[in-house]
């Protein structure tokens, strides 16, 4: 047998692409940078969002789910801990999948890693509000404590459920969108109720 080889040969990563030769504080503070965007994009929803949360990535949600479990186990008694800490990841990951397939099956436009990132990153509101309630609890005690701790975590229900729909509306087809809009409503309520037991 003889005959040539023929060697198919891939053309170079371009060098701004190219992320195994950089030192690893650049790559880390590359993607904070990013994710810094990503938030400012659910901070105040506009329609660049959408497109700038097409570029999905997971560590920002990653970051802010380890965040919001980290506060609300911190907040639990010390036998607990560990149980809140597995059931805030849990219903997490499994609500933002679950979301996710329910607008897949609905003829949404929308990757599966980008709605779990869009999910995600629109949970910031409600770990801001676990932040806010776990400093407040040394502060304030009692009823007061329980009404101020009601307004934050509603304000963090609206603020996340408001940033996601933004992004979600626009890639369910329009006479769906209502059965797209209400599973995100229950998945940040679950979490929000999480959040009031703690």
């Amino acid at each position: 047998m003889s005959g040539q080889m023929q060697s198919n040969t891939i053309a170079p990563v371009p060098a701004s692409q190219n992320t195994l030769d950089e030192p690893v504080h650049t790559t880390i503070l590359r993607d904070l940078k990013i994710i810094g965007i990503k938030l400012g994009h659910v901070i105040l929803p506009r329609g660049k969002g959408v497109q700038a949360l097409k570029d999905w990535d997971l560590w920002g949600p990653l970051l802010l789910c380890l965040t919001l479990a980290i506060m609300l186990s911190q907040g639990a008694p010390e036998e607990q801990s560990a149980l809140v800490f597995a059931i805030v990841f849990v219903v997490v990951w499994v609500g933002a999948a679950i979301v996710t397939i329910n607008a897949q099956l609905l003829g949404g436009t929308i990757s599966f890693f980008q709605s779990v990132c869009v999910l995600g990153y629109c949970i910031f509101p409600l770990t801001l509000a676990s932040i806010v309630t776990f400093i407040l609890s040394h502060a304030i005690h009692g009823i007061t404590f329980t009404f101020i701790k009601g307004g934050v975590v509603l304000g963090g229900f609206v603020w996340s459920t408001i940033s996601s729909i933004g992004f979600i509306r626009g890639l369910v087809p329009p006479a769906r969108r209502a059965l797209a809009v209400y599973p995100v409503l229950l998945f940040y309520l679950i979490i929000s109720f999480v959040i009031l037991a703690e």
